[in-house]
């Protein structure tokens, strides 16, 4: 019990939605007579028109901040919280323009704030920092990297130091960098993982240094905050993941999901040796796109997917990937912290692999973990235990979920791609309070301060609130 008044504790005190999913991306505030109606001209307290992208708004005391894509320019925008005026939008260079799916945006990174400073981060060019008027800092140029589906990992910013996660299907790493001079402080290879995008989190133990989670294809790992140390990793993820970590006092719970990983044991997969030996026929030490095709890559398009360097073939390393890819199993964790090494076999709690997410992060509220899946599947499991509490259909909201669920005032607050708000009752046995129509699209996770609900869908930021009682 003990870990969940902790993180309430933390909610209740944070008045700022600082980055993505709020405070160290928990997703839960202590914000009071939210509404349960909305919609785009229902408990509206105001509405803006934004351009495109997917990033998602965050509060940072009178402003909120978005990234956005405006006829091909890349920008950061402040709002004002209390009118939704925008105040200022800086663009950012964009030297290149990588290749990204079609639910990802080239604004995908959610910005970070500390109240002073807003950074922002874009696969086309890499790091920015601005004051919070809008005064440009300081620019960092990363990339370009090597991610077919276009990059989509949010920075941190945690104590003076800016955190992200730039895994890739070719030299992976994590940077921290100086928040007042956009300085690299460290930077930490991760040649164990490929693609993902994962923003990380912070879990500060009563005794020992802070640990910085980075979760990874196949590996979630933590590292000493400061220094960059690998303290400890554990393996059983899937590949791609999304989101972040959600630590509650000293657990930690993470979902990981990727296509073919909802198998109940994992096959027998050859090693490269008795693969080459078998499809390699012209002894070069890897396979073509024909010969690929013995181990079920169909076609060009199928050896693309697991062809980590881009060159067309299949080699040692693109197999070791697929191999791992192979026999992963989809799942919901739950990892008890605090220990070093490999923490496989010791510290995974337990895991839950049915009807899981694909993109978005779970919740943790009211000692209930919430989760929905694509096709509006809602399950609610018992965090201490992994036994499922509830599970079904949520009516009238069947689309895809790409955003997270965030929760405050008793109620779940989820939302689907085609902008099905649905506000749950905050219960392990959970009710359907109202499914909202927003009329557009939605792939951002809603931000709560100020006993309000701010929505981005594809056009609009809204400020959704109950309206003031009338003076007598």
């Amino acid at each position: 019990m003990t870990r969940y008044l902790f993180i309430l504790s933390l909610a209740l005190t944070a008045a700022d939605w600082p980055q993505y999913r709020g405070p160290n991306a928990v997703g839960v505030t202590g914000d009071r007579d939210l509404p349960i109606e909305m919609g785009p001209d229902k408990n509206v307290v105001w509405k803006t028109a934004v351009p495109p992208g997917h990033s998602s708004p965050i509060l940072a005391g009178p402003r909120i901040f978005i990234t956005a894509v405006d006829l091909e320019a890349l920008f950061t925008i402040a709002l004002d919280r209390a009118t939704g005026k925008v105040l200022w939008k800086q663009e950012s260079p964009r030297p290149r323009k990588e290749a990204f799916q079609k639910t990802n945006s080239p604004a995908s990174g959610t910005p970070a704030s500390d109240g002073k400073m807003v950074v922002s981060f874009f696969g086309d060019y890499g790091l920015l920092a601005y004051s919070v008027e809008g005064k440009p800092l300081w620019t960092l140029p990363l990339g370009p990297f090597n991610n077919q589906n276009g990059h989509g990992s949010s920075p941190a910013i945690i104590d003076d130091m800016v955190f992200l996660i730039c895994d890739q299907d070719t030299e992976s790493y994590y940077i921290a960098v100086d928040k007042n001079t956009g300085k690299v402080r460290y930077k930490v290879d991760r040649p164990e993982t490929t693609r993902g995008y994962a923003t990380p989190t912070v879990w500060r133990p009563a005794n020992g240094p802070a640990e910085l989670i980075v979760p990874g294809a196949y590996i979630t790992t933590g590292y000493e905050l400061k220094t960059g140390k690998k303290l400890w990793w554990a393996g059983g993820m899937a590949w791609q993941l999304k989101g972040a970590a959600v630590i509650v006092g000293d657990r930690m719970y993470l979902n990981s999901w990727e296509s073919g990983g909802d198998r109940e044991t994992p096959p027998e997969v050859d090693d490269w040796p008795a693969v080459a030996a078998k499809f390699d026929k012209d002894g070069d030490g890897k396979l073509s796109v024909e010969e690929a095709a013995g181990v079920g890559l169909r076609n060009a398009a199928a050896v693309a997917d697991v062809d980590l360097n881009k060159d067309n073939f299949l080699d040692e390393r693109d197999w070791a990937f697929l191999k791992m890819h192979r026999q992963a199993q989809n799942s919901v964790m739950a990892i008890q912290l605090g220990g070093r090494g490999d923490i496989t076999n010791s510290h995974i709690k337990w895991r839950y692999r049915k009807s899981l997410p694909n993109c978005s992060t779970p919740l943790v509220y009211k000692n209930v973990l919430w989760m929905v899946k694509d096709g509006g599947v809602l399950t609610t499991l018992d965090p201490e235990t992994g036994n499922v509490l509830k599970q079904g259909r949520i009516p009238g909201a069947l689309e895809q979920y790409w955003a997270s669920p965030v929760g405050a005032d008793g109620k779940v607050y989820m939302i689907s791609q085609a902008g099905k708000l649905s506000v749950m009752k905050a219960q392990g046995d959970w009710e359907v309070l109202k499914v909202n129509d927003l009329d557009d699209e939605v792939f951002a996770t809603p931000a709560l301060g100020d006993n309000r609900i701010y929505v981005r869908t594809r056009t609009m930021l809204y400020a959704f609130g109950m309206p003031a009682p009338a003076r007598k």
